[in-house]
This record gives C-alpha cells, structure tokens and sequence, in this order.
C-alpha cells in the first residue's frame, strides 16, 4: 500500500497557531498533521510549522481555513 501523497498547505509561526488551524481542519472533517523542525521544543524561534493534509484535500482545506479566517 502507498501512503498518500502529503502537501503543506499553510506555515506558521508557533506551533499554537498550527494546533489552532489544525483543530479547523478536523472540526471540517480533512485529517491533517503538523510538522516542525524546533530542535524537539527547545528552540521555537528557529523554525517553520507546517500544516499537511492529503493532495487530494489541499483544496477543502483550503477553503475551510479561509471560511474560517473571515469574520
């Protein structure tokens, strides 16, 4: 079996902001993952957080973090 196919379909800042997005996501139905590279937690200035979902839900997610992000 081949796993599917993962995209990043936003970055952030903090892992809170991605925990946030990713809470979105799941209330939406789209599975997601996040994915970071801050030295196990010790150093969350230094990198990017990345939110992925399959390919084939870029779009829906999409959709469903800007249908959010309006007021």
């Amino acid at each position: 079996m081949k796993p599917p196919d993962l995209v990043v379909v936003t970055t952030f800042r903090s892992t809170m902001e991605a925990q946030v997005a990713k809470g979105r996501l799941d209330g939406a139905g789209i599975e997601s993952m996040i994915r970071t590279d801050n030295a196990g937690g010790m150093y969350p200035a230094i990198g990017r957080v990345e939110l992925l979902v399959r390919s084939e839900d870029v779009e829906k997610a999409n959709d469903a973090l800007i249908r959010r992000a309006r007021p």
